[in-house]
């Protein structure tokens, strides 16, 4: 194997640099050249292609976003587009393919890998929701960022004897919401795997004030309600003054943790080494604290292991 190619796609994490260095430096180790296609997919479609040398990845470890650039592009979904990226990669030369990002990302591997392209897929979302791998690249500095952002409303809600209502991301997995909420003692944590019944949590908000706490924590994962309406019937309901805030795309910039930074690492050198040995159609996974690899089938198709000691523990903290 001569030339390889990279690319980003989705949702931008933290750690995502760090991986496209490990990559490069992985494969020129290997006396393989590396290509970097810009803006996921559609940059793959459209030929935007360049070399990536080892001087492009220096100094990139320690950023946030993507430098090739990232975008959701419906279009590959259709067979024409996937098969003009195939010939975009045959012209630039290209024998295999490694994609970093999530389920979407991993989705359009599978397509190009049914139709003979040797592929190999690196998590990275902060939603951790790839069941195969125990963490993703970019998921405790969104938990970091999450964290950082609550201590300092939980600072206000106490001057003010107030109950704050944050909105964390995660799309349809809780992970964020739930890791957040054991390291700030969060009073009450709402997730897809806890379910949500607003008179309960109205209940407990109302408990905290009667034990004298002089605030209430509630933080609970998008999707899941209007949290400014929440705050609203909590205020109406109970005598805290409430206050919503939506942490929002906050939690996907910012400087990657060490954790982050070494698991992209540890991911990317290892892609590498699969295409190497003639690998195709997998994806990278941390299980137990080893690299291994599964299919993309296998993995895109897999559920994601209950998280009930992570409710049971949030549940036994409260108050």
């Amino acid at each position: 194997m001569k030339r390889i190619a990279l690319l980003t796609s989705g949702g931008d994490a933290p750690g995502m640099n760090a991986c496209v260095r490990a990559v490069v430096r992985s494969a020129i180790a290997s006396g393989i050249e590396v290509r970097g296609v810009r803006d996921g997919y559609k940059g793959l479609v459209e030929g935007n292609i360049e070399p990536l040398l080892r001087q492009a990845v220096s100094r990139i470890i320690n950023r946030g976003g993507t430098i090739l650039g990232s975008a959701r592009y419906e279009a590959f979904k259709e067979d024409a587009a996937q098969e003009k990226a195939i010939r975009m990669m045959k012209e630039h030369s290209i024998e295999a393919l490694v994609v970093i990002g999530g389920g979407g990302t991993f989705r359009g591997a599978l397509d190009l890998a049914k139709k003979g392209v040797r592929i190999v897929g690196i998590p990275a979302t902060i939603d951790n929701d790839i069941a195969a791998s125990d963490y993703s690249i970019g998921f405790f500095t969104a938990v970091d960022t999450a964290v950082q952002s609550i201590d300092k409303l939980r600072d206000t809600s106490d001057s003010h004897q107030r109950c704050s209502v944050v909105e964390v991301m995660g799309r349809n997995d809780g992970d964020i919401a739930l890791f957040a909420g054991i390291a700030t003692g969060a009073d009450i944590v709402v997730t897809p795997e806890t379910g949500f019944d607003q008179h309960e949590v109205i209940q407990s908000v109302q408990e905290a004030f009667e034990k004298n706490k002089r605030h209430a924590i509630v933080i609970i994962t998008e999707n899941i309600t209007d949290v400014s309406r929440l705050a609203e019937d909590i205020e109406e309901a109970t005598a805290f003054e409430s206050r919503a805030t939506v942490l929002g795309h906050v939690q996907r910039g910012g400087t990657p943790v060490a954790f982050d930074r070494y698991l992209a690492a540890r991911m990317g050198q290892k892609a590498v080494a699969l295409l190497a040995e003639g690998a195709t159609a997998r994806i990278l996974a941390l299980q137990g604290g080893t690299i291994s690899d599964c299919g993309l089938e296998e993995a895109l198709s897999a559920k994601k292991e209950s998280r009930r000691e992570l409710v049971d523990l949030v549940t036994q903290f409260r108050h």
